[in-house]
């Protein structure tokens, strides 16, 4: 087997850059599976839980889009709550357009994931 393995000096170089680079890209992706479960997990066992919050800030973020490749926009939305914390949750483009910066209401989310604002003042539920 080893035979087989090339003597040049570069030769080897190359297989072994190739090869730690493979191994930094498959680690790179199971740390992101991992990360995305134990998240998704954590939500899951959140409480639903309603709170009085005040829209803050949004922003769009987007990827993608050279070439033959179509582009890919995130929404996020920044919510204030009662004791001063600020919390960005990702929001669909849907609800992105129905907030508006100093809008007040009732939050409703679970863990990281946005369920839906009330508008203070507006009967029905966003989402």
């Amino acid at each position: 087997m080893l035979d087989s393995f090339p003597d040049d000096p570069f030769a080897t170089t190359v297989v072994v850059i190739i090869a730690l680079g493979f191994v930094l890209v498959i680690g790179i992706l199971l740390t992101a599976v991992v990360r995305g479960s134990m998240q998704w997990s954590r939500n899951n066992a959140s409480p639903v839980e309603t709170l009085t919050a005040r829209v803050t800030g949004k922003r769009t973020s987007v990827s993608g889009g050279h070439g033959d490749s179509s582009a890919s926009t995130w929404y996020h939305a920044t919510f204030e709550l009662p004791d001063g914390r600020r919390d960005e949750l990702a929001i669909s483009a849907k609800d992105y357009a129905q907030l508006a910066e100093g809008d007040r209401g009732q939050l409703t989310r679970q863990g990281t994931r946005f369920k839906g604002f009330r508008r203070d003042g507006v009967s029905g539920f966003a989402r």
